[in-house]
């Protein structure tokens, strides 16, 4: 571990910089390198003075971060960078007039005008966008430092984030993951001693983030981030290590932001002097001096070299300024959704079928499809040598080997991050979610970034989340919710609920084929419980399509996994009832028209599900029946679900919590409306 004494409260000098073996052209394309983003940024400030921009965040002054990093690293390695990081863009060739129509939200912007400033990615240069939430890039770039190592190809990721976001969880899960796994990845920690208006000692109490370093049992570098030459020796030496023997490493790059955190919040708060104190070690100022002193450049090249710099910015600005301005198309905004993928059913190669209880089809589905896709990788707690809580991937090591079956430290945020890392390092990544009500704490990750990351930037998350999920058990409020309500209100996701042994297995493996992410629900309660007749060969169900399971002219039941059940006990006990028994099997994308063509044909609808009824999915199919057979009904349609409590623990309790024995009244009452 190197440790340097910290900048911050000592008397700043300028930069000494030692070129070592750096040639006369290496520090020329260096210094260009440097310029460039500085010189975009002068004149997105005055554009954004003008109107012409909406809003900028400010990287002057620690250019040398970003374009160091960078150059130190090879073109097809991949960089997850945040808001000030211009100089990443740029050092890796981004087009400067697509960078530059992203800003001003033009269709041929990298986000179609979806996002905005550097909120995006490009495969085609190896870089990752950030999102708002500050520090969920890190678990990503284990992800992606997971495939690299899974590759053997000796790559390594890059991740940055400044000081304050190092505050957040996902800083900590992602460097214990990178840690416990050996990863090939640095984590560059932009410590630029303010979080928008907050300094660092209110922030954190280690005196420097190396010390932090220690907790993980990784290296960690600390270098002075206005250096350029500093930071592209120590993050080469680091990548260079790492190669040969995989492993986080940990840099903190010590700078200071010289604007606010973006342009409209200011900096008074700044204390008098401290920009003026930083100003001596500007890192363009800095290097401009030194390539002088070492006769590299003179005065009338540097002067040249900012001009055609200049030049080739206009001309840029001015090519995507002439671009047309972006159109609204409705159809079109929802085909951003998901990435495009033939949804046909594949049929099993034989009829040969065996008893199976929900669980073994679960787990026989699971294992074909990692059979399929030896891209494959599933990861989650316990699910080794131990199986998981529930046994899904029992014997799954000794098939697949503990590269592709992977045991998790407790860190929802970081696996769902890993997971979508691993995707966009072209793998099809699983996790199982040990308890669905456990997700709450990867939420963000899910929300905010496999679900919206196709329509930001056109890159697919091919992501499978399994949940176990349900009540019936006793155990208690946080093991037993229903919560895929919270997901069907996000675009972009896929939720798939099944309510038999053979649904279950044909829509995993289905989940699996599927490029975009998807969410599994399994209810606990009917592992062990329900067992049918299942293919034994590979083979997939349409996510989407819902199954008519009775059929009549009396009512419409629509309902899901335990809910399934539940009405057909009703029904068996009730012959003389003629319903349409719905089995929507997939939540989202939902089969909207097999519900409209029942309820226009039974006049009568009751909507069924496990989860409480305030906020749950049945009331939104009560307002699309309105909406849609309202001319059809012959009575109010009518949501039966758990009440508005948490799940209880006492047997007692928790049957009176469950909508069973309400809904068999509730479908009664309907029936004689």
């Amino acid at each position: 571990m190197i440790k340097v004494k910290p900048m911050i409260t000592t008397q700043l000098k300028p930069i000494q910089y030692n070129r070592n073996t750096l040639s006369d052209s290496e520090l020329k394309s260096f210094y260009k390198a440097l310029i460039l983003p500085r010189l975009i940024e002068e004149k997105m400030l005055i554009l954004l003075r003008q109107g012409k921009i909406s809003k900028w965040f400010s990287g002057m002054g620690q250019e040398a971060i970003s374009v160091g990093c960078t150059l130190a690293l090879d073109k097809d390695e991949y960089i997850l960078p945040m808001h000030r990081n211009l100089g990443v863009f740029t050092t890796r060739n981004i087009p400067l007039e697509r960078l530059f129509m992203q800003f001003q939200g033009k269709e041929n912007g990298f986000t179609k005008g979806h996002d905005r400033s550097f909120h995006f990615g490009s495969k085609e240069h190896h870089i990752v966008g950030m999102i708002s939430h500050l520090g969920p890039q890190l678990g990503i770039a284990d992800g992606i430092a997971l495939g690299n190592k899974l590759k053997k190809n000796k790559k390594v990721a890059m991740a940055f984030t400044g000081d304050g976001g190092a505050s957040e969880g996902d800083f900590h899960e992602a460097l214990n993951v990178a840690a416990v796994w050996d990863l090939p990845v640095i984590f560059v920690v932009e410590n630029n001693q303010w979080g928008l208006s907050t300094p660092s000692k209110e922030q954190f109490r280690c005196k420097q983030f190396i010390d932090k370093g220690i907790g993980y049992g990784m290296e960690a570098i600390q270098v002075d981030g206005n250096n350029l030459i500093e930071v592209y020796e120590a993050v080469h030496k680091a990548k260079t290590s790492i190669s040969k023997n995989p492993r986080p490493i940990l840099i903190e790059c010590l700078s200071f932001r010289m604007r606010g955190h973006e342009e409209a919040s200011g900096t008074k708060y700044y204390p008098e002097g401290i920009q003026e104190k930083w100003a001596v070690k500007d890192p363009v100022d800095n290097f401009e001096r030194f390539l002088k002193e070492e006769k590299v450049l003179t005065q009338e090249e540097i002067d040249a070299i900012r001009a055609e710099t200049k030049a080739l910015i206009n001309k840029k600005w001015k090519e995507a300024d002439a671009t047309p301005e972006l159109k609204a198309d409705t159809e079109r905004e929802y085909n951003y959704l998901y990435k495009e993928f033939d949804n046909t059913p594949i049929q099993p190669a034989s009829d040969k079928k065996t008893q199976k209880r929900f669980i073994d089809a679960i787990s026989d589905g699971l294992r074909q499809a990692m059979r399929k896709f030896d891209n494959s990788v599933i990861m989650g707690q316990d699910i080794a040598e131990y199986g998981g809580v529930f046994k899904v991937t029992e014997g799954f090591v000794d098939e697949f080997g503990k590269e592709r079956v992977r045991n998790t430290p407790i860190c929802e945020s970081a696996i769902v991050g890993a997971a979508l890392g691993l995707s966009i390092n072209d793998f099809k990544a699983i996790m199982e979610m040990q308890f669905a009500d456990f997700v709450t704490v990867g939420f963000n990750q899910i929300v905010n970034n496999l679900a919206k990351l196709h329509y930001r930037w056109q890159e697919n998350a091919d992501v499978v989340i399994r949940m176990p999920t349900g009540a019936g058990v006793g155990a208690g409020p946080f093991h037993s919710q229903s919560n895929e309500a919270w997901f069907f209100h996000t675009p972009g996701l896929k939720i798939v609920y099944p309510a038999f042994p053979s649904d279950a297995k044909g829509l995993l493996a289905a989940a699996i084929e599927d490029p975009n992410p998807v969410m599994v629900f399994e209810h606990k309660a009917l592992y062990r419980s329900k067992s049918e007749e299942v293919y034994d060969d590979y083979y997939t169900l349409e996510i989407g399509k819902a199954n008519l399971l009775r059929e009549g002219k009396q009512v419409t039941i629509v309902t899901y996994g335990m809910g399934v059940h539940w009405a057909l006990d009703f029904l068996d006990k009730k012959p003389q009832v003629q319903a349409d028994l719905i089995d929507l099997r997939t939540l989202l994308p939902l089969d909207k028209d097999a519900i409209f063509d029942s309820v226009k044909k039974t006049g009568r609808a009751i909507v069924l599900h496990e989860d409480c009824l305030t906020g749950g999915i049945g009331g939104e199919i009560v307002a699309l029946i309105n909406e849609n057979c309202f001319e059809n009904l012959d009575a109010p349609v009518v949501r039966s679900a758990s009440l508005d409590t948490p799940v209880p623990f006492a047997s007692e309790l928790e049957k009176d919590f469950l909508p069973k024995e309400r809904f068999e009244k509730q479908i009664t009452q309907l029936l004689e409306y």
